[in-house]
């Protein structure tokens, strides 16, 4: 009979690290490294649907997440490459997070993950 070790673990936080947890949970499954500064920008991201590119570039500098709007492109860039957002539109472009993430940013929040892992087998 197989037994189970089962890590049950309850904790209640802001909606701000809810989001960040989400998009890191995403990140982790899809092999997809992302830095501290990329998760603030995406999480800050995902609480928009659509915003326009250099207008959330400004956000980003006023809220500290990059020093300068280049800075925060290029890290926008380098996040679409990664497949983590969508840019459209040609002379106004607008962003938003990948829809494939699925982030829930708005109201309550209860993420509940059941992972199983185990050992693989040798034959």
């Amino acid at each position: 009979m197989a037994l189970v070790n089962k890590v049950d673990i309850k904790m209640k936080v802001d909606i701000d690290k809810t989001i960040q947890y989400q998009i890191m949970t995403y990140c982790f499954f899809n092999n997809i490294f992302i830095s501290n500064s990329d998760m603030k920008f995406l999480a800050e991201l995902s609480k928009y649907k659509n915003i326009e590119l250099t207008k959330f570039c400004l956000k980003l500098v006023e809220g500290n997440i990059f020093k300068s709007p280049q800075s925060a492109r290029n890290a926008i860039t380098k996040a679409e490459k990664k497949n983590l957002l969508d840019k459209s539109g040609n002379n106004k472009k607008t962003i938003s997070l990948q829809k494939d993430i699925n982030v829930q940013t708005s109201g309550i929040v209860l993420l509940d993950y059941k992972i199983l892992g185990s050992e693989s087998k040798e034959s």
